[in-house]
């Protein structure tokens, strides 16, 4: 492709609580089948519509995400506490501000589609850059019903047509088939309760920013969670 071909990149928030090989698998996935160049896991610093008693610390979180994306092109990053962003909205807003010569799609799985309609300004999000879905089991049906599917339908296009520089706007909604993972987190922490232990005191840097990610007795600055 020409040099000048901007730079496109995969956007995966979450909490990573902790990440694994489902989360690795499917950005691996969406990259070849949308042609990005990366993707960013967007590791949250909190999220209040969770448990905070099963959330691990930012830290041992961010690690577990360093080490399954070890020698794949994903970055790891936990801008949203440096931004101070609460919401995906202006996360997503921020991003484009900061890099404008980057395009960014943001990806997400059956799941969150389901209750998509609930996020904050759901249809900005769609508005500032296209989404890709990927299946996880036992959401298909949710997410099709789902009131952001109806409005979001009549954006649908194939994966292809992302791949061509003049397709490349927004709203677009991609609905990527994928055989479903079944690993997940929840599953991890109840096989492992103590997985956090392992984590929690690595200083690490973010792929992103490239600040120091420390451990929470010793971060400064604002600590802010994902509400949607």
């Amino acid at each position: 492709m020409p040099n000048s071909r901007r730079r496109r990149i995969g956007l995966l928030g979450g909490s990573f609580n902790p990440a694994h090989g489902g989360h690795r698998c499917i950005s691996l996935f969406a990259k070849a089948a949308l042609g990005l160049d990366e993707v960013w896991w967007l590791v949250s610093p909190g999220n209040p519509l969770k448990d905070s008693r099963t959330m691990a610390p930012l830290p041992a979180r961010f690690a577990s995400a360093r080490a399954q994306a070890r020698r794949a092109p994903i970055r790891i990053t936990a801008i949203e506490r440096e931004l101070g962003t609460r919401y995906t909205v202006d996360t997503l807003r921020a991003l484009k501000r900061r890099w404008p010569k980057l395009d960014f799609i943001w990806l997400m799985g059956s799941d969150n589609l389901a209750q998509f309609h609930r996020w904050k300004h759901w249809r900005a999000i769609a508005r500032a850059m296209p989404i890709a879905t990927i299946a996880r089991p036992g959401y298909g049906g949710a997410a099709f019903a789902s009131p952001a599917m109806v409005w979001l339908g009549r954006y649908r296009t194939p994966a292809a047509s992302l791949k061509n520089p003049e397709r490349w706007s927004a709203p677009a909604l991609v609905l990527l088939k994928f055989d479903p993972d079944r690993r997940s987190a929840t599953q991890l922490r109840r096989d492992d309760p103590d997985w956090a232990s392992r984590w929690t005191n690595r200083c690490q840097r973010d792929g992103v920013t490239h600040r120091l990610v420390v451990p929470d007795r010793v971060a400064s600055g604002r600590m802010s969670g994902r509400t949607r």
